[in-house]
């Protein structure tokens, strides 16, 4: 659980250095990648965890 929370926390950071970037094709490309992270964080706690054999 944790690391979805870390996940989510650096997608938040790239995100806000791509929202500042913005108009240009690089920010946008590094608001997208960011908004990527934050949905795979989210994404990763309804997961189930894997169990040892």
């Amino acid at each position: 659980m944790a690391t979805s929370w870390i996940v989510i926390a650096i997608g938040v950071v790239v995100s806000l250095i791509g929202w500042f970037m913005t108009p240009s094709a690089w920010g946008y490309g590094i608001l997208g990648h960011g908004l990527a992270w934050i949905a795979l964080g989210i994404l990763d706690m309804f997961r189930a965890p894997a169990r040892a054999r």
